[in-house]
């Protein structure tokens, strides 16, 4: 009877145990999910439920192979954007719980809205389903996408008809492209290679592979010392022009409030990162030393006018005339030039 009675107290325990563990990990697992929109900042500290902060002994956060028990959100362990962690709990009871979570940085900065001006107007060739744009002066150097037709084309702003076209293999699907000194970088979507080109005669010079890092070729614009590549997440990696396989260091972009995914075609001017956002009519100004976004330029009227026969005739084209930029899209039958307010 006493043995009966002792096992009997011993499962019950362990019922209330179990009831507890159930207990703080949906009230974490609903914390979390709460906070994933609202985010924080870097230098926040982690507000747990209740149920954790009264039943916990200890609790810590693992990223992968690094762990902290610091619930700071310390740049030494979390980046801009969606950060996959691992919470470990362990029990004032001896219990050890594993929660998986979602936290969200963002940007301390409001983005400021950029305001701009329409100044000239230029035809594009609307059969160019565009992918990469840079501007030298007056002549223009396009990368086109889609298998079967994609190019690399040379031609005078104003002007529809190329000066040089490079054609590329019809498997091939071109991305991204980027002056750097005299020779064209390209990047391809999922083939997983580049091409580096001759920039006054657009001959193929080599052939490089995509860094393991990132799996499809989107974005690419050039610092003057390191290549900018994005592949449509929130990051851009910066490259040695030199041996473009290498991945020199990886900056994560940030909002005051929104996590920008698919980030696209890229240009770099006067200091800053200009990126469009795929499917979206905005243009970001982000600091490339912490990836902040700074400021953003609202193509709402043009992309809509641009957009209203084919959902995927997207914004995807940005460069620089001097100081003025040049805007165009995917298919889209006409340049914009922008002077920034």
């Amino acid at each position: 009877m006493k043995k009966q009675l002792i096992a009997g107290v011993a499962l019950m325990l362990l019922t209330v145990s179990c009831k507890n563990d159930k207990s703080m990990m949906n009230a974490l697992a609903d914390h979390n999910h709460s906070m994933e929109e609202k985010g924080y900042h870097f230098g926040d500290r982690l507000q747990l439920p209740a149920e954790i902060t009264e039943n916990a002994e200890h609790v810590s956060i693992s990223f992968g192979d690094k762990e902290t028990s610091d619930l700071i959100i310390d740049p030494k362990f979390f980046e801009f954007g969606d950060n996959e962690v691992t919470f470990n709990i362990k029990t004032k009871s001896g219990e050890t719980l594993n929660q998986d979570a979602t936290i969200n940085v963002f940007s301390t900065i409001p983005e400021q809205d950029i305001a701009y001006k329409i100044i000239a107007e230029y035809p594009h060739n609307p059969e160019n389903f565009i992918e990469g744009f840079v501007a030298e002066g007056s002549t223009i150097y396009e990368s086109d996408g889609l298998e079967g037709a994609s190019q690399l084309i040379k031609y005078t702003l104003g002007s529809t008809a190329p000066s040089i076209v490079e054609k590329q293999p019809a498997r091939i699907f071109s991305e991204g492209c980027a002056i750097a000194g005299d020779k064209i970088y390209q990047l391809t979507y999922r083939d997983k290679i580049g091409f580096v080109y001759d920039k006054n005669t657009l001959k193929k010079i080599s052939e490089f592979p995509l860094p393991h890092e990132f799996g499809e070729g989107w974005g690419l614009t050039y610092d003057g010392k390191n290549l900018i590549a994005d592949s449509g997440s929130n990051d851009l990696y910066f490259l040695d022009p030199a041996n473009p396989s290498k991945v020199v260091k990886t900056v994560p972009v940030g909002g005051n409030k929104t996590v920008y995914n698919q980030i696209n075609e890229l240009e770099y001017h006067n200091g800053f990162i200009y990126a469009n956002l795929w499917h979206q009519p905005y243009i970001l100004k982000i600091s490339p030393a912490t990836g902040e976004v700074v400021g953003k330029l609202d193509f709402t009227k043009i992309t809509e006018e641009n957009t209203k026969n084919n959902s995927e005739h997207v914004l995807n084209g940005i460069a620089f005339k001097e100081g003025n930029m040049l805007v165009t899209g995917k298919n889209w039958p006409k340049i914009y030039e922008v002077a920034i307010q």
